[in-house]
């Protein structure tokens, strides 16, 4: 089923649209015109994440931004297992049916692998490629090793699912400005009962358990994408993807990069700088 929450109009200004995938029912919305850029969310969120960034650029850029299977207002299809490799699989077939070329694409958080693992496999279809607050290579550090192995614990995947934890602690951890009661029921609403929070809970764990995908990834994104015009977008306060460790392997693996410093911002930049991701934008491709 999808989720049956009914987005603000005021705060989500879109059209709702329906992709019937080979596993499910994925919802998007598909605003504007111009020069395609395809908005790649996270863990916990959806395409709401972007409702302001979208609403600065589609006046002259044609945005789309799909809601993963499970998460959002897309369906949570019985024998989905959530893994990132099947997540990029569907929005493959998304993109594909959609007939995209010359396409933008813009990931953060899981938004990142999934966004390249579509695009290195489409490579002489992409344009160029925005990345902020994520990475694509397997990873080394022992506090999100940490994070993946605490989070997959069966006591944190029951915080999570039942309690909603990542919605609840780790969006309003993962924002340097605070986020008032509508936009978090959004955020809320779309996973009500344990059973939609499945995507959620199995994302953590995947950052060990999608290894070989990122493996692949840290190859295959320099060797296909990396004399793609880049724009880097980095929240300079965030406490997971901090700029230091990641910020270098980013700039490496694309040679056309432009960087842009978010000095304010943390995790979820689109809360936080979505003005500032949109001038970027705009300046880098427009």
């Amino acid at each position: 089923m999808p989720s049956e929450f009914t987005p603000d109009p005021q705060l989500y200004p879109f059209t709702s649209r329906w992709f019937d995938s080979s596993r499910g029912r994925v919802h998007y919305i598909d605003e504007g015109t111009g020069p395609v850029i395809v908005f790649f969310h996270g863990n916990p969120t959806w395409s709401f994440l972007y409702r302001n960034i979208i609403a600065a650029l589609r006046d002259r850029f044609r945005c789309i931004a799909p809601d993963y299977l499970g998460f959002g207002l897309s369906e949570r299809p019985s024998g989905f297992g959530y893994r990132i490799e099947e997540h990029a699989s569907v929005i493959g077939e998304f993109v594909d049916h959609l007939e995209l070329d010359q396409y933008l694409s813009m990931g953060q958080d899981w938004g990142g692998p999934i966004s390249m693992a579509v695009g290195t496999d489409r490579a002489e279809r992409v344009r160029g490629v925005v990345l902020g607050n994520t990475w694509f290579w397997p990873t080394a550090d022992l506090p999100t090793k940490m994070f993946s192995a605490v989070m997959g614990s069966p006591p944190m995947q029951w915080a999570i699912t039942q309690r909603n934890f990542f919605v609840e602690r780790l969006i309003p951890a993962g924002t340097a400005t605070r986020l008032d009661e509508a936009v978090m029921v959004h955020y809320r609403g779309v996973q009500p009962s344990p059973r939609d929070r499945a995507g959620v809970a199995r994302m953590p764990k995947e950052i060990l358990a999608a290894r070989p995908l990122l493996e692949r990834l840290a190859d295959d994104v320099p060797a296909k994408l990396g004399s793609k015009p880049a724009l880097l977008v980095w929240g300079m306060k965030d406490f997971a993807f901090r700029p230091g460790p990641n910020l270098p392997r980013m700039r490496a693996a694309f040679g056309d990069h432009v960087v842009v410093e978010l000095p304010n911002a943390s995790h979820f930049i689109q809360e936080d700088a979505p003005g500032q991701i949109a001038e970027a934008i705009i300046n880098r491709f427009g």
